[in-house]
């Protein structure tokens, strides 16, 4: 297999309503802001919405994430309506094994365009993009078992439910142990 680095593909997608593109400099504004308004419903289920961060801090994590999407490390896409340029959410494919090749698709949605059906949009276009422009053979969706908006977007996409991985990791409040879903599509 060549080296990841060398692979070419686009670094957009449009789907009806969405632009899905790599990460900008310059977007920590927008990202920035939607975290701030969606606190509440992220910091359950994400870790980095448990932290306190700066505008200067979510920028770096922008800039770093663009540096990962070139050397093919992480795939972070940042997801805007095409009509408006409203920032959506951030989604992407992670944890990537370029030799079989295989990805998780991770995803949040700024609360406020929560229940528009985006992100479900969005998480289509990313699956159909890795096994079209990337030569997938299996995507995942993984979620906590208690996350039910997380868990309704893979079932209504048709992934598999392949089952539970139970006391899998700790709850992001450091409480209890926690139960992760693995939904799946393959080639």
């Amino acid at each position: 297999m060549k080296n990841p680095i060398l692979k070419d593909f686009p670094h957009e997608i449009r789907t009806k309503r969405l632009l899905i593109r790599l990460p900008l400099p310059g977007d920590g504004e927008v990202v920035y802001q939607a975290i701030q308004a969606s606190k509440r419903d992220l910091k359950k289920w994400l870790p980095f919405a448990r932290k306190d961060q700066s505008l200067e801090d979510v920028e770096i994590s922008v800039r770093e994430a663009h540096l990962q999407f070139l050397k093919r490390e992480d795939l972070r896409l940042h997801v805007f309506h095409q009509e408006t340029g409203d920032f959506i959410g951030s989604s992407g494919l992670h944890r990537i094994d370029w030799e079989v090749p295989k990805f998780e698709i991770g995803y949040w949605i700024d609360s406020r365009q929560s229940g528009k059906g985006y992100m479900t949009e969005a998480v289509e276009g990313i699956a159909d993009f890795a096994f079209r422009e990337l030569d997938a053979n299996r995507v995942e969706i993984r979620c906590d078992t208690k996350n039910a908006k997380s868990r309704a977007i893979p079932e209504q996409l048709g992934f598999l439910f392949e089952g539970i991985h139970y006391n899998d990791s700790v709850q992001i409040d450091g409480g209890e142990l926690r139960d992760t879903c693995v939904y799946t599509k393959t080639k």
